[in-house]
């Protein structure tokens, strides 16, 4: 192996974070544009894992999932066709995406498409189901079912012929302007879907559809105030895939959970995940539930945390601690301390609160193995249980072992000889 330098290795890899430009250019079906879908294939959230080791609220996704493909006709049909061997389970991460929370997709569901303009590279992510029992949470009651095939047949369909009128939408640009308007753009979406329907909505009207369609996707848009997280999400991945892969890089360009396991990525070590059990998230719970109805960490949007998003820019939306726990002074210091870790401030995205300086950017390997500091992560809770969804929101960090055993193999890679 040739020589590498590790700090210009990570300067290349901020090099190509900071010039990304994340647009939204449309909508296609899974199979249609995902690389490597197909039929069997069921994506998830997190690193790899069997049907044998998935959470509960995994499981009840892909329950879900089965059934709405007409795979399965019922929860036990779906139980015995999972576990059959038929199916085949992998990351989005593997196949340029990402899904919230259980993340599960197949090859009918409906997909933004966000083009990285700068490198050519693409990302993928379904359409936000909204809140309360749905897929995401391991829900898999017929209304889920429904309400799934009319984001297929009627809101997938006229948000792509919107977008046809409208052309390309620069999520670069909302998310900026949605860290100035009080979000963090992971668990709190309220300005960047605001930002994203006052694109949409003119073209919205002008669509083919009936009146009563157009009514109910802007009504459902409105409502549901993380419409814009399934965007910010793969906007996060395609600006972290351009810096993946760059010999001697020790920025980290995933962390994503599955509810079973946690699991980063390195840009410098290729196709490689390092994988440590999941946590427990600390935060507030809905009325009836606590604690003891909690599944561990789950969900790949983390995505915004690695690219400098979500928890990591909190300083920007002290609100969220009304949803993840902790005082708005909290929010702040989360922020402070992700700089320590940080390779960079981000040219781009912006905080009010700390005199508009930029948010922390680009996790180095080295920076979390030497100061002890974790990621911070802002998530929502799903219950351990399939089929019965979310149950609150809070604070998490990865494991400890995903970092050494990160740390132990770059170094197996990447030997002081090998070092200029």
């Amino acid at each position: 192996m040739a020589k590498v330098n590790i700090e210009t290795a990570n300067i290349e890899a901020i090099k190509r974070i900071q010039s990304a430009q994340p647009v939204l250019t449309g909508i296609g079906i899974a199979q249609d544009v995902v690389p490597g879908m197909r039929k069997n294939l069921i994506l998830h959230a997190g690193p790899p894992i069997t049907w044998q080791r998935m959470s509960g609220p995994m499981r009840g996704a892909v329950m879900g999932a089965l059934m709405y493909e007409g795979l399965a006709k019922d929860p036990a049909d779906a139980e015995k066709v999972a576990a059959s061997g038929e199916v085949k389970f992998e990351p989005w991460h593997e196949h340029s995406g990402v899904g919230p929370m259980a993340g599960v997709a197949t090859s009918s569901m409906p997909v933004w498409i966000v083009e990285n303009k700068t490198h050519g590279n693409k990302a993928y992510c379904t359409l936000n189901e909204g809140l309360g029992k749905v897929l995401r949470f391991g829900a898999f009651s017929p209304e889920v079912i429904t309400h799934l095939k009319w984001m297929e047949n009627v809101l997938a369909p006229l948000l792509k012929e919107t977008l046809a009128k409208k052309g390309d939408v620069n999520l670069k640009s909302i998310i900026a302007q949605a860290l100035q308007m009080g979000d963090e753009v992971h668990n709190r979406n309220r300005a960047g879907t605001s930002l994203l329907f006052r694109e949409l909505a003119p073209c919205i009207i002008d669509t083919s559809f009936s009146v009563a369609d157009k009514k109910r996707v802007l009504e459902f848009i409105n409502s549901n105030d993380h419409f814009f997280l399934n965007l910010s999400m793969p906007a996060a991945k395609a600006i972290l895939a351009s810096a993946e892969w760059i010999s001697g890089s020790t920025i980290v360009t995933t962390m994503a959970r599955n509810g079973t396991d946690f699991g980063i990525r390195l840009s410098g070590l290729k196709d490689r995940w390092f994988t440590a059990p999941a946590l427990k998230v600390s935060g507030l719970y809905f009325p009836g539930f606590s604690e003891e109805d909690a599944n561990p960490d789950i969900g790949d949007s983390a995505i915004t945390e690695t690219c400098g998003l979500g928890a990591f820019s909190m300083a920007s939306a002290p609100a969220i601690v009304k949803f993840v726990g902790g005082k708005a002074t909290d929010s702040i210091e989360y922020t402070r301390r992700m700089y320590e870790i940080t390779e960079t401030e981000s040219d781009h995205f912006q905080i009010p609160s700390l005199d508009f300086r930029g948010s922390p950017t680009g996790i180095n390997l080295l920076k979390v193995c030497e100061t002890g500091i974790l990621p911070q992560i802002n998530t929502g809770i799903a219950h351990k249980n399939p089929g019965i969804g979310q149950v609150g929101a809070g604070l998490v960090n990865p494991p400890v072992k995903c970092f050494e055993d990160a740390l132990e193999a770059f170094v197996e890679a990447y030997c002081p000889e090998k070092f200029l």
